[in-house]
């Protein structure tokens, strides 16, 4: 059967004897202490340095949470997972226990919330300043820009203040000794790991930091932690958003359901962004206009499931109504403390003229909507403080067993060069790519899950060539 958690991935004890090993943990010479937190779960914490650069320094906490492996005598070890964000994952797993159910026939599956995040010692950063509409990250001026900027420099400023022993301590390079503890507190000699998304960012550093403390490795959709050069990061992004577009467009010359099926899709796309580029466009049933600013922050034609409601979207708002794009976008609050982690390890630049040369440069070869992700960026890191960054780097990685990498065609968020990237720098991993979006193996993706099963429980990864097709 397919699993998903559609919507809760670009959002992640023991009162009862469990057949566990104990382990050390290297800071604190404690182990896992496991309490029934509800939901199935397994809760725990371990603690470590606030700064791996100041080890003697203040201890913070970090939370566990583990979905035991159901026949506990034939297990094979643990898996340590990360969903993606940076974000909180405990929370996460209570939603998607029933996509690891696969899993816990052979592993006790267990997360942990990065540091700084919820069940960890917390972050709460203030909102005290007017936060702009989290519906809009394409900027149509540098007035708006620089409004925009001065606000997320100060949501900077107040989470510094509100971080205690953690300011400027949340980056990949902290994270992955973070996940050395918890490997060692588990009482396994190697790590077993599943990183999705952002969780190949700490995938990666771990591997740079600990080769030779990782049993098995599977990374999907990658985030290519190795690129220095912005232009060549926002690329192939670009590129992958553009022609889901052209996807999109081709899907409703072909479906008779579809609101815009018998015209030109493109161009009815460039009707409204220009109209809405001149004038906002009413949408009435929310009570205000929409911008072009508006309508591609809102649009990612990667989703299939999506297009039908995007094909109505665009047709209202042609005939002069735009109130689907102006209803409220679904998620929690944002900014949150996400982007302060995700900025340490991405330090992109904040320079208006900077970022629209790269939107100019963009447009020649993503003119509909694939320059605007040169705005993605900005939206996170415009204006926050500097801290200690752990920047893009070439990874160094001598002695990795075999390592799975999988990524999606269709998927603009961590596009499939990005994932050939990292696995070419590893090593000794075996890329398959795979007719799909984001998050393949969380998706659903059977094809994937059947290599990823295999590779976890075997270590035999997939025949040189092989690729999985559409789901």
């Amino acid at each position: 059967m397919r699993k998903t958690i559609k919507g809760v991935v670009g959002a992640v004890c023991l009162l009862t004897a469990l057949n566990v090993a104990p382990g050390i943990s290297q800071a604190t010479g404690g182990t896992v202490s496991w309490v029934d937190c509800g939901d199935g779960l397994q809760c725990g914490d371990v603690t470590v340095p606030a700064d791996w650069a100041a080890p003697a320094g203040a201890r913070v906490k970090l939370g566990l949470a583990m979905l035991p492996a159901r026949d506990q005598a034939a297990k094979k070890g643990v898996l340590l997972v990360n969903m993606g964000g940076p974000a909180q994952q405990i929370s996460v797993l209570r939603q998607a226990k029933e996509v690891f159910a696969d899993l816990t026939q052979w592993f006790d599956v267990v997360v942990s919330d990065p540091r700084g995040f919820e069940a960890s010692t917390g972050i709460e950063c203030p909102y005290q300043a007017p936060i702009p509409d989290n519906a809009e990250w394409v900027f149509p001026d540098q007035a708006a820009y620089e409004q925009y900027r001065t606000v997320n420099r100060q949501f900077g400023i107040d989470c510094t203040r509100a971080a205690g022993p953690l300011a400027g301590k949340l980056n990949s390079w902290q994270v992955a000794r973070d996940m050395d503890v918890i490997r060692a507190a588990l009482g396994q000699a190697k790590l077993n790991y599943y990183g999705n998304s952002y969780g190949t960012v700490f995938g990666q550093a771990y591997a740079e930091f600990f080769p030779g403390r990782i049993g098995r490795m599977y990374l999907d959709s990658v985030v290519d932690h190795t690129t220095r050069s912005w232009p060549d990061w926002l690329r192939p992004r670009a590129e992958t958003l553009e022609r889901n577009l052209g996807r999109f467009a081709e899907w409703c010359a072909g479906e008779s359901g579809c609101a815009l099926h018998g015209r030109d899709v493109l161009t009815v796309w460039d009707e409204v962004i220009a109209r809405a580029t001149r004038e906002p466009i009413p949408a009435p049933g929310e009570g205000t206009t929409v911008s072009a600013a508006r309508i591609l922050s809102r649009t990612n034609p990667a989703f299939d499931l999506e297009w039908p409601d995007l094909a109505r979207s665009l047709a209202e708002a042609h005939a002069g109504d735009a109130t689907r794009f102006a209803e409220p976008a679904i998620g929690g609050r944002d900014p949150d403390l996400s982007r302060i982690m995700f900025c340490g390890d991405y330090p992109y630049p904040s320079r208006y003229q900077v970022l629209k040369s790269w939107e100019t440069e963009l447009r020649e070869v993503t003119p509909r909507i694939g320059w605007a992700v040169t705005w993605m960026m900005a939206y996170h890191c415009a204006g926050l403080p500097v801290t200690r960054t752990y920047p893009p780097h070439r990874l160094h990685v001598h002695g990795l067993p075999p390592v799975l990498v999988a990524s999606g065609e269709y998927d603009s968020t961590t596009p499939p060069l990005d994932a050939r990237r990292v696995a070419a720098q590893l090593g000794n991993a075996r890329y398959v790519p795979a007719k799909g979006g984001h998050a393949l193996y969380l998706s659903g993706h059977p094809c994937v899950r059947e290599h990823v099963h295999r590779y976890l429980t075997t270590g035999a990864l997939p025949p040189e060539g092989t690729a999985c097709g559409t789901a």
